[in-house]
């Protein structure tokens, strides 16, 4: 049985290209969108096994409606398509829970291998960098105070997650509290360590040697 995949991308070529890439693979294209907007509006219809979502989209952040998505429907499985390696969109969308992030520079079977896993609910993301962050959450999860500080193991782990360019409903999110609670916990953040704002203590934790892995 043929997976059903959704394509939202607003560059033609992009729309145009990956159909004729993915011919013979088992992969059923059944929707082609241009835009977010039209991709939160039409998903449900369409009924696809998988979204592959752009990143960067004009009339809204692809992230944004991958949130806005699983927040309607959170079984739904997202593998976000990207030209942009950039270490926080992909924290974002680790976070937001898409299942992959797979760079437009990739060759066709890993493209392929993504989809196909997202399907299948295998973890197994295919994307490079999604690996690391994945490992770098999976870390967070588990820290402990840092040697010097005063910070607690929820304050460390949100004080990271700020370093990876998480907004408080992402942390919020991927931390499994509220936003009110993460809120807190960035006001205890700024309150211990050298830092006034989010950068300053974004820059902190990579001074900390947190974001090595």
């Amino acid at each position: 049985m043929s997976i059903r995949l959704l394509i939202a991308d607003d560059h033609p070529l992009i729309r145009a290209g990956l159909p004729i890439m993915l011919e013979g693979s088992g992969i059923e294209i059944v929707g082609v969108l241009g835009s977010a907007e039209a991709t939160e509006a039409q998903y449900a219809d369409i009924k696809p096994d998988v979204i592959l979502m752009d990143v960067r989209m004009p009339d809204d952040d692809g992230l944004l409606a991958l949130d806005k998505i699983r927040a309607q429907s959170p079984d739904t499985k997202v593998v976000m398509f990207s030209a942009w390696d950039n270490m926080t969109f992909v924290a974002r969308a680790v976070a937001l829970g898409a299942l992959d992030y797979v760079l437009k520079s990739c060759a066709r079977e890993d493209l392929i291998m993504a989809i196909k896993n997202a399907a299948a609910g295998v973890d197994e993301p295919v994307g490079k960098e999604y690996k690391r962050i994945q490992m770098l959450m999976s870390r967070i999860k588990r820290m402990e105070p840092v040697d010097g500080t005063r910070l607690s193991p929820r304050e460390l782990q949100v004080a990271t997650n700020i370093a990876l360019g998480l907004s408080n409903r992402e942390i919020g999110f991927s931390m499994g509290i509220s936003v009110e609670t993460v809120k807190e916990h960035v006001q205890n953040v700024l309150r211990k360590i050298p830092a006034t704002d989010r950068t300053a203590a974004a820059v902190w934790v990579i001074k900390q040697g947190l974001m090595d892995i």
